[in-house]
């Protein structure tokens, strides 16, 4: 019996103040993460599968994976204990050995975007790299055989070989990606940046805001 309000929610959402901010960092982070990551994970699935010593290969698949596997409240830690203004790693160690200013990272909106790209990539690509490096052992050797008769460097053998085979695959994890343009990882967004109010305009998205809205501000 509840009256249907058809999308008022949505005509309330987007009449706020922070609506353009919150749907900007949504889209625009997305879009970084979706090329970044694709272009990255496939640079190191065809590096892993260059790699002919089979338990190095093994070492580095596992490597490569564990970010994958921790969680984003471990994450925002790690990130907390590079950042941080007091015992941070790099206000103590990195930017003192360079004649730096320590920096209030935490309040500077400024760093963030390259702060949680980099953070995001490093936690997703395992996971990309693996789907990608799976796709590349499913190629028919013989076709680099071949290429290695006529002559064809390595290069040459990835981009006439590899790449074109990998072309279903890109098209399909892309696709799914940009279903979900829309949908952010609420703690790479809300943790990691420890839900810090100076750096909103840089880490404030769709799922943040519609969170803040039901379990801070009552709205």
């Amino acid at each position: 019996g509840s009256k249907n309000i058809g999308f008022k929610n949505f005509e309330f959402l987007f009449k706020t103040n922070d609506a353009w901010v919150i749907t900007r960092n949504t889209i625009m982070y997305n879009l970084v993460f979706i090329i970044l990551g694709a272009v990255l994970a496939i640079a190191v699935a065809i590096i892993l599968n260059e790699i002919r010593n089979k338990r190095a290969k093994q070492v580095y698949q596992t490597l490569i994976l564990i970010p994958y596997l921790i969680s984003m409240v471990v994450v925002s830690y790690l990130v907390f204990a590079f950042l941080s203004d007091g015992s941070g790693f790099l206000n103590n160690t990195v930017l003192p050995a360079m004649n730096k200013e320590p920096i209030s990272w935490y309040n500077e909106a400024k760093y963030w975007p390259f702060i949680l790209v980099v953070v995001s990539t490093w936690k997703s690509i395992g996971y990309n790299c693996i789907l990608y490096y799976s796709t590349i052992c499913g190629i028919d050797n013989s076709l680099y055989e071949a290429a290695v008769v006529d002559g064809a460097g390595r290069l040459q053998r990835i981009i006439h070989i590899t790449l074109p085979c990998l072309k279903p695959t890109i098209i399909i994890l892309t696709l799914m990606n940009l279903g979900n343009i829309f949908r952010s990882d609420f703690g790479l967004f809300y943790q990691v940046p420890m839900n810090s109010g100076a750096l909103l305009e840089a880490t404030n998205t769709i799922d943040t805001f519609v969170y803040r809205g039901l379990m801070q501000t009552n709205n």
